[in-house]
C-alpha cells in the first residue's frame, strides 16, 4: 500500500460532535475529503445543516442528528440512530465543548451550576459518547475515537477552573480508553488545539504575533491532523495527545497575562 493510500477513508463513517461550526466543521469537511461519510451532532440543527450542505457538495453523505451530548439518554439514542442508518460507525470525534461557564469568577463565586455546566459540556459529553459506542466498536474489533482537549488541559489559569480541569480530564480519558481497548482493535487519541480564533482582525493578529509561531492557528489546519488520527496511517498510535499550537506550550506562552517581550 502506498503511503498516501493509508490516509484514505473511503467506506468509513465518522460521528463528529460539535460539527456545526469552527473546528468541528473543519474536521468534518476534511474527513469528507478523505472519503468518509459523516454523522453531524450538535444542539442546533441550523449550523449542522450548513455543514451538511458543504459535505454533500463533496459527494459524501451527511446524517444530521441534533443532540444535547450532556444528556446520556439522548447520546444513546443518537448513537443507535447513527448505527441503524449506516450499519457501522468507524470513527467518533468528541469535539463538542465550550469555555464560558464560570469564566472570570473567583472560586467562592462559582456555583454548583457553573461547575456542572463546565464539566458536563467538556468532559461528560465525551465520556457519554465513548461509553455509548464502545460495545459496537468492540464487536467489530475496530474503531477510532478522537477526543478534543485544549492547551488549557496542560495548565491552570487565573479564575479559570472548569474548562482546564475538564480538558485535563479529556487527556486522561484518552489514556484510559486507549489502554483498556487496545487489544480490541480500537485506537484512541487526543488533539489539544492552541488558539484558533473564530474571526481574524487587526487586534487578533496583533495578539497572535506574541505566539511562538508569530500567529494564531487557522481553522483549516485542524482537518489534516484529524484525518491522520482517523486513518490507517496512525494504526500504532494510541493514548497520545497531539498539541497543535504552533509551539506555544513548548515556548511557555500562557493566557495568564504573561507575554514574551520579543
Amino acid at each position: 500500500m502506498a503511503v498516501l493510500d493509508q490516509f484514505q477513508l473511503e467506506g468509513k463513517v465518522a460521528i463528529v460532535t460539535g460539527a456545526g461550526s469552527n473546528l468541528g466543521r473543519e474536521m468534518a469537511l476534511a474527513l469528507a475529503d478523505a472519503g468518509a461519510n459523516l454523522v453531524g451532532v450538535g444542539r442546533r440543527p441550523e449550523p449542522l445543516e450548513e455543514t451538511a450542505k458543504m459535505v454533500r457538495k463533496k459527494g459524501q453523505e451527511f446524517l444530521t442528528l441534533p443532540t444535547d451530548v450532556t444528556d446520556s439518554n439522548a447520546v444513546d439514542v443518537m448513537i443507535q440512530s447513527a448505527i441503524s442508518h449506516f450499519g457501522q460507525i468507524d470513527i467518533l470525534i468528541n469535539n463538542a465543548g465550550g469555555g464560558g461557564a464560570g469564566r472570570g469568577k473567583t472560586l467562592p463565586e462559582l456555583t454548583d451550576e457553573d461547575w456542572n455546566d463546565g464539566i458536563n459540556v467538556n468532559l461528560s459529553s465525551a465520556f457519554f459518547c465513548s461509553r455509548s459506542i464502545i460495545e459496537h466498536m468492540v464487536d467489530h474489533r475496530s474503531g477510532r475515537i478522537i477526543n478534543v482537549a485544549s492547551g488549557w488541559g496542560y495548565r491552570g489559569g487565573r479564575n479559570q477552573f472548569m474548562y482546564p480541569i475538564a480538558k485535563a480530564g479529556i487527556i486522561s480519558l484518552t489514556k484510559c480508553l486507549a489502554m483498556t481497548y487496545a487489544r480490541d482493535g480500537i485506537r484512541v487519541s487526543c488533539i489539544a488545539p492552541g488558539a484558533f480564533p473564530h474571526e481574524l482582525g487587526p487586534e487578533t493578529e496583533a495578539r497572535g504575533q506574541m505566539q511562538a509561531a508569530g500567529r494564531f492557528g487557522f481553522m483549516n489546519e485542524m482537518g489534516p491532523l484529524a484525518v491522520f488520527l482517523a486513518s490507517e496511517a496512525s494504526e500504532y498510535l494510541s493514548g497520545e495527545t497531539v498539541l497543535i499550537d504552533g509551539g506555544a506550550i513548548a515556548a511557555g506562552v500562557t493566557p495568564a497575562g504573561i507575554t514574551p517581550s520579543s
